[in-house]
């Protein structure tokens, strides 16, 4: 039976996350402290005490997220997964629990990845949308048809699992495309409260400043491998793996597709780490044959 450690991304942060690691263990709070000291704010105050409108902010969701799945996966007794991914911003954190990233070098790159993310979206508005129980190839069709015919950016985004995909695009391509996929029959087309067009060529501002933060930082030899959002197949190779992180930011998410590419590779137990349960919810549509289960 081989394990894979899956770590989520935007969207699982709460009010109050982390709060009993702080409050137990010395470890985790020397964790937090050190996260802190490094983002030059108290982002443990703000993971604790802060608002949903506090916590939705780019820059402060990526690095909260990214240290709640670090300390969550720190906390396991003799974690060795077979193999790990993330969902987005997750991949940070399977690099670390897969020994290919220090826990400090993968916040710093966390830290620009989401200021540059967040310039990004201040450049255009721009927005998401989930799209329920509509193939993929209308899906996709739709937003080529849309692109052409307007101009207007919109693009799939994250194949979450089979009848779940995300678009993303302009504020006007998100709502012509809205209507377009309930035309076609989409059971839903619903805009979701994010801050920008992530996973699409609207993201492509934010490139070169992480390009210049990954060749800065030292990637190490991986104890598995990493299935990356980008490929969905296993990777071993550190430059491609920094490749990848690069190209992700204008790239889709083939979490369905990297889910059963681990299935194919023999993976029978999904492990999420870090805050929610939404992981575990996609394997199970994905193959609702495996075993789920979670840390928190």
């Amino acid at each position: 039976m081989k394990q894979a450690y899956i770590f989520p991304g935007q969207g699982s942060q709460f009010s109050g996350m982390g709060k009993l690691y702080y409050e137990n263990s010395f470890f985790a709070k020397k964790l937090f402290e050190q996260a802190n000291e490094i983002l030059g704010f108290r982002i443990s105050d703000i993971m604790f005490n802060g608002s949903d409108d506090e916590l939705k902010q780019t820059n402060v969701t990526q690095p909260a997220i990214f240290l709640h799945s670090v300390i969550a996966y720190k906390s396991i007794e003799n974690a060795k997964p077979d193999m790990v991914a993330g969902h987005s911003l997750g991949e940070f954190s399977a690099l670390v629990a897969n020994n290919v990233l220090h826990f400090e070098d993968a916040l710093q790159l966390v830290s620009v990845r989401a200021k540059a993310m967040q310039k990004a979206c201040e450049l255009k508005p721009s927005s998401m949308a989930a799209v329920l129980n509509l193939g993929e190839e209308q899906v996709e069709q739709i937003c080529a048809n849309i692109l052409q015919e307007t101009n207007e950016v919109v693009v799939a985004a994250n194949y979450n699992c089979p009848g779940q995909l995300v678009i993303s695009g302009s504020l006007k391509g998100i709502e012509i495309a809205c209507e377009r996929m309930k035309a076609a029959g989409a059971k839903r087309a619903l805009v979701l409260p994010v801050g920008g067009a992530f996973h699409s060529p609207l993201m492509d501002p934010a490139k070169d400043e992480l390009k210049i933060a990954i060749d800065a930082t030292k990637f190490y030899e991986p104890s598995c491998a990493i299935y990356q959002n980008v490929v969905a197949k296993a990777v071993m190779d550190k430059d491609e793996m920094k490749s990848n992180l690069v190209m992700q930011l204008t790239s889709a998410v083939k979490w369905t597709q990297s889910v059963q590419a681990m299935i194919i590779d023999g993976a029978s137990q999904f492990i999420e780490v870090g805050p929610g349960k939404v992981l575990q919810g996609l394997v199970m549509k994905i193959n609702k044959e495996m075993q789920v289960s979670g840390v928190s």
